[in-house]
């Protein structure tokens, strides 16, 4: 899984990373995140990242994921461009590939779960927690409501039975 055109960040061991409570930063071009350009208007500029690994007081292994940059997204009510700040900070639970997710871990809402092996890809996992962030229907705060041609305002097609309820009663 890794992403094109980004070399490729990869833990040989995430559970020995959280354990030795280590840090990996780097940036990648939104460009090199094929699944996330999909969802963007264009793919222009760069994320920042930051992977802290930590163990837990109840001594379960951790890492601690911050992302931010700037992303341009598709406004869904006028289609434009619009930037969109990225502060991503997720705290991911480490589970061996193939154990099962204890329920309680599932309900916690401080933290989620992923499963990690060899081989960890850093960046598939950067990509997999922005598109996680990304609103569900991006729009401007101050965006109007597109008019149809000509400016005008559109008449409901109700408006008539409207008229001939206001009109007079039973005849």
């Amino acid at each position: 899984m890794s992403q094109q055109g980004a070399k490729p960040v990869v833990l040989a061991d995430p559970f020995k990373f959280a354990r030795d409570a280590r840090v990996l930063r780097g940036e990648v071009a939104v460009a090199g995140m094929g699944r996330l350009v999909d969802q963007l208007f264009d793919e222009s500029g760069a994320v920042a990242w930051e992977l802290v690994g930590e163990v837990g007081e109840d001594r379960k292994p951790r890492l601690l994921l911050t992302a931010s940059g700037t992303l341009k997204l598709r406004c869904q009510r006028c289609l434009d461009g619009m930037e969109w700040p990225l502060a991503l900070a997720s705290r991911l639970l480490i589970v061996p590939v193939g154990q099962e997710i204890p329920d309680d871990e599932l309900e916690d809402d401080e933290q989620d779960a992923v499963e990690a092996g060899a081989d960890f890809d850093v960046l598939a996992l950067v990509e997999d927690e922005i598109l996680l962030a990304l609103p569900i229907a991006p729009r401007h705060d101050d965006c109007e409501v597109p008019r149809p041609e000509g400016g005008g305002e559109k008449k409901s097609p109700f408006a008539v039975l409207a008229g001939l309820k206001a009109g007079s009663g039973p005849r």
